[in-house]
């Protein structure tokens, strides 16, 4: 298999324990075993388990931000567009595989200490909080640039907050909360 395959089925394959079982029970004998890969080859692509993590952590977010675009953009232009952040949540939730913000499980598990993992989770947040502005500035720019910054993060964190709820209750009610409260701060 091509180093570069081989590279993309190690980070899949952790992704896909990583989200599903977490990043403390995954160990790197699962990964190896789950890949059918030798622990030399892993190690031939990935120094460490952090340096896994921080693959994932990227390979999740490179996924999410370009499905979550095409959704948005494909909402009709205005608040729409806005409310759409939060019905590509709802189809996220009724995914079978479901278990919340793969960052926010992530940064739960790890040591304060450790500012690699952290410092890629924060730098993607803030890649979201500017997206969030930017549909802001496209679609309801009715404030000035620090506005539209405060008004972005407070749908942020409705939007990590409807997420984290639902995964809680397994119950879809705290995104269309969400939804509301974010109609409410937009009328």
């Amino acid at each position: 298999m091509k180093h570069s395959l081989v590279r993309q089925n190690i980070i899949e394959t952790a992704s896909d324990l990583f989200y599903r079982k977490g990043y403390n029970l995954t160990g790197i004998n699962e990964i190896i075993k789950e890949t059918g890969i030798a622990k030399a080859t892993l190690y031939n692509h990935f120094s460490s388990k952090e340096e896994i993590c921080l693959a994932y952590l990227t390979h999740r977010n490179d996924t999410f931000i370009k499905d979550i675009k095409i959704f948005v953009y494909n909402a009709p232009k205005g608040k729409d567009q806005l409310y759409a952040l939060f019905h590509f949540l709802i189809v996220f939730f009724n995914k079978k595989d479901f278990n919340g913000c793969w960052c926010l499980n992530t940064i739960a598990e790890i040591p304060s200490e450790n500012q690699k993992i952290r410092k890629k989770i924060q730098d993607q947040k803030e890649a979201f909080i500017s997206f969030i502005k930017k549909l802001l500035e496209d679609n309801y720019n009715q404030n000035e640039d620090s506005k539209n910054e405060e008004l972005a993060r407070k749908i942020y964190l409705i939007y990590e907050s409807s997420i984290a709820e639902s995964k809680l209750h397994q119950k879809i009610w705290p995104i269309q909360s969400g939804l509301s409260l974010c109609k409410n701060i937009l009328n």
